[in-house]
């Protein structure tokens, strides 16, 4: 008997190939019929009628931090509701795994860097987790039954770099050692079931202490032996970050990750490929890595976001704008010396003029401030002023654009929400999207889903990129979309039997409304421990997500249901080798 029948479905299988109606039927948490409607003919002990809607696999989000939300929030929320049912975490070099038993204390270090260098609410951190592991096999222990997506987690450098050499892992050198030891825990967390090794070396990267974080200290040599680690073991890879990400990749930085792709033998993603067409000269420079890559016997694929992620700043809180070169210095003052330096003209002329630097690199785009919108405000200064353009106060009150936003800040003791518009929003910037989608070494990504949470919602990037496939800008057609949210992640992360509809595979489903698919406004919300604030996004359309067959949601509301898998290296990956 069959557990489930889908009657009717427009099936977009993942491959590409085109959509055709048929019945699928369930069973055991696996696809067992894709049949003519009205052919099947095995008893169900449920069935529903999905004529006119689409039934594609379970998008699969590869680069997500959702490895501390998911012990007070198994739903991966708000990813699941936009239809994500598998996620990969442990990305940018940051796990919460291993910790070192003989230091107690690095458990609180790695809580204040992930607040830090993720934006992860402190409180939530403190509170949501039981922080009751040591080994990195532990960690994964401490998830399995308790999530209601599927869950893989890299094995973050900075915490090997930690466990092993404690606080001289930042700025020190491991001895021979302590590499050795490194290596060791490594190949301990890959044979618990970690897909790999992520690590950063990015300039934007610092800990709870304002300094490098671990990893940004190894040379070349550790990330080298690392990597050969990494091709040692069965469905692994690599993920990295350097500062080039940002803007453009130094010479350098790309015969490092040249080189450790080949000397795994393991595809390396990064993120996040940049588009604007205003700076054409990026992609190419960006997507030299992959080429060289290939010449080399290995891999580099680039992630990018096919929407225009929705995000908040404020000169009262850390966000991107803390990031521009010399910016950090001036917001990280205490409040009321924050506002004296901005209010002096001669510092604001100063920021501007480094923030419109080469070295700012790609935070050059956050420094439109006439194109601002004001969000939420706390004054009676500033009453009206929500929803309104910043060019257009400063208009009216005579100030240039910096100036008027410092001043409306500065009424709310530096509270105010601002709304950067984006500069890329433009025919030629989206067209240059879709060209660069057709590289065989870029592949959606980089929603940073559960980290940055009070500036940012990138997890919505599903619905609202196939909304706009359908009935917006139509860049590309639906079974393509699809096969970019499902197929082509799960074939570059090596997943088992996931990411197409076909017989004999995991039945990781999302079924949707092609009519109205797609994500609501960003909204802030205090759903976190501790009432800690996040952006979140209802999604719409989405009728019906399951995981391993069971339902986790159905008409965007959440089930309870918690189906999901701990995906393990080797178990649930297979290599993807850069080798033939």
């Amino acid at each position: 008997m069959l557990d489930h029948l889908i009657k009717g479905a427009t099936v977009a299988d993942g491959t590409g190939a085109p959509s055709y109606v048929a019945d699928v039927g369930i069973r055991d948490g696996r696809i067992v019929a894709i049949a003519e409607p009205g052919t099947v003919t095995e008893p169900a002990r449920s069935a529903e009628d999905a004529t006119g809607l689409v039934l594609a696999p379970g998008f699969v989000d590869p680069h997500t931090h959702y490895d501390a939300q998911l012990f007070w929030d198994p739903y991966a929320t708000p990813s699941m509701n936009h239809g994500v049912t598998t996620v990969a975490g442990g990305n940018c070099g940051f796990t919460l795994a291993p910790l070192n038993p003989d230091r107690p204390g690095d458990a609180d270090y790695t809580r204040r860097m992930m607040s830090r260098v993720e934006g992860m609410s402190l409180v939530a951190l403190e509170r949501g987790a039981p922080w009751n592991w040591h080994g990195f096999g532990e960690y994964l222990d401490a998830l399995e039954g308790r999530t209601a997506v599927n869950a893989g987690f890299m094995v973050g450098h900075c915490a090997l770099r930690r466990h092993v050499m404690g606080e001289d892992a930042i700025g020190g050198q491991p001895t021979p050692a302590q590499l050795e030891e490194m290596l060791r825990l490594f190949h301990e967390a890959m044979d618990a079931g970690a897909w790999g090794l992520s690590t950063t070396q990015s300039s934007t990267h610092s800990d709870g202490d304002g300094q490098p974080v671990a990893s940004r200290h190894a040379e070349p040599g550790e990330l080298l032996a690392l990597s050969r680690a990494v091709g040692e073991h069965e469905g692994t890879q690599i993920e990295a970050i350097v500062a080039g990400c940002l803007d453009q990749f130094a010479d350098a930085e790309i015969d490092l990750l040249v080189e450790m792709s080949a000397a795994a033998g393991r595809p390396l993603n990064w993120n996040v490929l940049t588009i604007d067409a205003a700076v054409p000269e990026r992609v190419p420079r960006q997507l030299q890595a992959s080429e060289r890559a290939r010449a080399a016997g290995g891999r580099i694929v680039a992630l990018t976001m096919p929407i225009l992620t929705p995000m908040n700043m404020s000169l009262g809180t850390f966000c991107a704008l803390n990031l521009i070169p010399g910016w950090g210095d001036v917001l990280g003052l205490p409040i009321p010396d924050r506002i004296a330096k901005l209010r002096d003209p001669a510092v604001r002329e100063e920021m501007l003029r480094r923030a419109n630097s080469s070295e700012a690199g790609v935070f050059r785009r956050l420094t439109h401030f006439g194109r601002y919108v004001i969000g939420d405000t706390y004054s009676a200064a500033n009453a009206g002023l929500t929803g309104r353009v910043v060019q257009d106060i400063a208009a009216e009150r005579g100030q240039d654009a910096f100036h008027c936003l410092v001043e409306i800040c500065a009424a709310d003791q530096m509270r105010t929400v601002l709304w950067p518009m984006p500069t890329d929003n433009d025919p030629a910037s989206w067209e240059l999207r879709r060209r660069t989608w057709e590289h065989e070494d870029v592949m959606l990504g980089g929603s940073d889903a559960g980290a940055h949470l009070d500036r940012m919602c990138g997890a919505p990037y599903t619905t609202r990129f196939i909304g706009d496939c359908l009935r917006g800008r139509k860049l590309v057609g639906l079974e393509r979309a699809v096969r970019m949210l499902t197929d082509d992640p799960a074939r570059l992360l090596g997943l088992r039997e996931r990411g197409r509809i076909a017989e004999g595979y995991h039945a990781d489903l999302v079924l949707f409304d092609p009519e109205r698919i797609d994500a609501g406004q960003a909204r802030l919300v205090h759903d976190l421990p501790g009432d800690s604030p996040r952006l979140d996004s209802r999604a719409m359309g989405i009728v019906s997500v399951r995981v391993g067959g069971t339902e986790t949601i159905r008409d965007d509301e959440i089930t309870g249901a918690v189906p999901g898998r701990v995906l393990r290296s080797g178990r649930d990956t297979e290599t993807v080798s850069t080798r033939g």
